[in-house]
């Protein structure tokens, strides 16, 4: 039998208050499909952390910044190989400032593209790009405030119709910002060789204020990268609201603190969508479950997908919506520890999450403790929808 082929390996390049989605989405992302990812920062080690920050519009001339969460790093960047890696994310927000003062940092964009290995940069990464002398000659977007510094440095600036603008030249990809996440993380996994099938499902994520930023981000964008059509609805909200979100995280105090977070855009008014449509339901966490378990209408759709035994997945407090929608019974589960409660209650056979990243599925069921699971629970919710993405 023949070995299987190796699997890809990519670079992450951090830095202190780079964009919270722009460094978790893809580096969940393409591990949940097969990718080995290795987020490094110059200067830290595997462990540490770097804090990221939350930029967002509120209605000023530019965009707002609070506090994200704790990145934690996996790799050392001095010992870093440059040369065994297969591609390379620069995240954006404000690391790339000082990162683009960085010697070690531009040696090593240099080493990705003299090699023409793929580079994907978003929106203020590509700072590091054009201090790199990367870009001459490529097209090339950013989020708008970066374009005179792309034009110094030679490169033929393509203006961001959207802030979900991206551009593909070569072996460069870049995009003005987050939300042009998915395209961005499709044309990524294309130019590292790989191959996605499987993907004409549609999917229905059920949000409500204050559910955890990450839970429904990261795999919403991922599914969108991998070409389903994903849409998103909140109770009395229609298509063009928000629902503001929580950043949780673990700070040492006794339990985990919360920061707001993105504001985060429905796509589907929810008195339109014809829930017999979709393929699965992603339930996600934060505190959004707490009140949306109250509301008969959301418990009258998550039974709908149950007993229609379509793919439900469910992460860390949204098992509170399960409970109360009485489709726990004789199912094994796992949730946030503080949710075991409603699980037990709810007639569910409790699955310890050790460590907080272990999923499980149950027949038609993913359940996930916490946001560090993200790999496992998208991989788990593609391998129910039959979605695989394959490399050369």
């Amino acid at each position: 039998m023949a070995n299987p082929k190796p699997q890809k390996t990519v670079l992450l390049m951090c830095g202190d208050y780079m964009e919270d989605y722009e460094a978790m989405v893809p580096f969940q992302a393409l591990q949940a499909y097969g990718v080995a990812v290795d987020a490094a920062c110059p200067g830290k080690k595997a462990g540490d952390v770097c804090r990221t920050a939350i930029h967002d519009s509120a209605g000023y001339q530019t965009y707002t910044e609070s506090r994200g969460h704790n990145f934690s790093l996996n790799a050392t960047f001095d010992e870093l190989d440059f040369g065994k890696y297969d591609g390379l994310v620069i995240p954006g927000g404000r690391a790339p400032e000082y990162l683009a003062m960085n010697e070690s940092v531009l040696d090593c964009v240099r080493a990705f593209s003299t090699s023409k290995k793929p580079i994907a940069s978003v929106c203020h990464g590509q700072l590091i790009l054009a201090a790199a002398g990367t870009v001459k000659g490529l097209k090339c977007t950013a989020y708008p405030a970066v374009k005179p510094t792309l034009i110094d440095a030679g490169a033929h600036w393509v203006e961001p119709e959207s802030m979900m603008a991206c551009v593909v030249d070569g072996n460069l990809i870049t995009a003005a910002t987050y939300e042009g996440h998915p395209e961005f993380l499709q044309s990524f996994v294309k130019a590292l060789g790989g191959n996605i099938t499987g993907s004409d499902k549609k999917i229905l994520f059920i949000c409500g204020d204050f559910m955890e930023d990450y839970e429904v981000t990261v795999p919403f964008q991922s599914l969108q990268a991998l070409g389903c059509h994903v849409d998103a609805v909140c109770p009395n909200k229609k298509a063009g609201d928000s629902c503001p979100t929580a950043v949780h995280d673990f700070e040492g105090d006794q339990t985990y603190s919360e920061k707001p977070g993105h504001n985060f855009t429905l796509t589907t008014s929810y008195g339109e969508i014809d829930a017999s449509s979709y393929d699965a339901l992603v339930v996600p966490g934060g505190r959004a479950p707490e009140y949306l378990a109250l509301d008969e209408r959301v418990l009258a759709l998550v039974k709908h997908f149950m007993e229609s035994k379509k793919p439900v997945a469910s992460i860390c407090h949204g098992q509170q919506i399960l409970a109360a929608a009485g489709v726990l019974k004789g199912r094994k589960c796992t949730a946030y520890p503080a949710v075991k409660l409603n699980v037990v209650l709810g007639g569910g056979t409790w699955l310890e999450p050790d460590p907080i990243h272990r999923c499980f599925t149950d027949g038609n069921l993913v359940t996930g403790a916490a946001w560090p699971g993200h790999p496992e629970f998208v991989a788990q919710l593609m391998a129910l929808l039959g979605i695989r993405v394959s490399f050369l």
